[in-house]
């Protein structure tokens, strides 16, 4: 049985008798879901406008960069109180200061990743159906808002029934893509000059698309007792599923699309592929940021709740509500958007991250100090690109 008390409030509680393998699968289906999610599909884009070199060189850097600081918040988290999120974790180890930079990071961080999932969410579900039932986009954004907000209502344990059907489908729609294009794919489409002028475009989506550091708590609560070892193979594992299944998409839609590569992949592979490959293009983007959606939104839901005391009622209108009303103001650039949430949030989560890891490991100060440079310098180039 699970404990009473406070751990009755979780939405998601696993039974003593589940197999530590068990738990593990669905742990890694859970965060690696989460982390794939709207920003592989501009990959492709990016990857085309930069050359193969300066792409290969982001893929391998920003993997490694992303697998260290996840491994390094996994560490802070095995460290810190359970039922904590990012702000409570910052205010454990850093004060008062920390809570409110996190806080303030996490929630516009999250609001804008879940303002992204819903331009992308609605503009494929349109793409998807308005060619048979018509109506405008707007139509389609609110129904998929509409049906997300359910499942973040009741939390994650409808979420992470459809996990493993997310990654299936993930993998299923990428063979087909694979089968129907093997023969369009040219190598020359991806011999284009470097493009020194787009040299730092790759950073903010690359790094958005990688993230998945604030759903590391959520593992954590997933895998109970004994852990600790679990704990980092399941991110490792995540993380390195994903950065692997972005490579291939990336490598494989821009070899097919060549100069035609579109923001959102699938609209540009219509011309080689047809309209039934584009659909299924899709019916993917729909499943998978469905499921980011939920995952980014029950988090952000738990900190509302757990680190700011306030009533599942209130907790669930802050968590929808922002992004739908942002939408409704006219905030719909994903790339804008994109390129400034990996870029600015994301890099001030991970130092937050990095200065916390040296608070429970300070032999390490000689490794952190450089990684927070990085994200620094990172902040400056997005916030600057995003003012222009």
């Amino acid at each position: 049985m699970c404990e009473a008390g406070l751990r009755t409030k979780l939405s998601f509680c696993y039974n003593q008798s589940m197999t530590d393998a068990k738990k593990f699968n669905l742990a890694v289906a859970t965060l690696t879901s989460a982390i794939i999610g709207t920003g592989f599909f501009i990959l492709p884009y990016v990857a085309s406008q930069t050359g193969l070199i300066i792409a290969l060189g982001y893929f391998v850097g920003l993997t490694g960069l992303t697998l260290l600081i996840h491994l390094m918040f996994t560490q802070v988290a095995l460290e810190t109180p359970d039922f904590l999120r990012l702000p409570g974790y910052a205010q454990y180890h850093l004060g008062g200061w920390g809570k409110k930079a996190a806080s303030i990071s996490m929630i516009i961080g999250s609001y804008g990743t879940l303002l992204i999932f819903l331009i992308m969410g609605g503009n494929f579900l349109a793409n998807l159906v308005q060619p048979i039932l018509g109506g405008n986009i707007l139509i389609y954004t609110l129904a998929y808002f509409a049906f997300a907000s359910v499942f973040i209502y009741f939390g994650i344990r409808p979420l992470a029934k459809i996990d493993f059907a997310d990654l299936t489908a993930f993998t299923i729609v990428l063979a087909v893509v694979f089968l129907a294009g093997k023969n369009l794919w040219q190598a020359q489409n991806l011999a284009v000059p470097i493009n020194f002028q787009n040299f730092f475009l790759p950073y903010g989506p690359l790094l958005f698309a990688l993230w998945g550091a604030t759903m590391i708590p959520e593992i954590e609560e997933m895998l109970g007792e004994k852990k600790e070892k679990l704990l980092k193979k399941a991110v490792s594992v995540s993380v390195l599923i994903s950065a692997v299944f972005y490579l291939v998409f990336t490598f494989l839609v821009w070899g097919i699309s060549g100069s035609n590569t579109s923001q959102d992949a699938f609209s540009g592979l219509k011309p080689f592929l047809g309209k039934e490959i584009a659909a299924l293009g899709f019916f993917l983007g729909i499943v998978t940021i469905f499921t980011s959606f939920g995952a980014v939104g029950i988090t952000l839901e738990k900190v509302f709740r757990y680190d700011f005391k306030m009533p599942k009622s209130l907790a669930f209108l802050l968590v929808c509500g922002a992004p739908l009303i942002l939408f409704l103001l006219g905030f719909r650039n994903f790339v804008d958007i994109i390129g400034l949430v990996g870029g600015v949030m994301m890099g001030v989560e991970g130092i937050l991250i990095l200065l916390m890891y040296q608070k429970v490991k300070p032999e390490k100060k000689w490794l952190v100090l450089p990684l927070i440079t990085i994200f620094l310098l990172g902040i400056i180039y997005e916030a600057v690109y995003f003012a222009k």
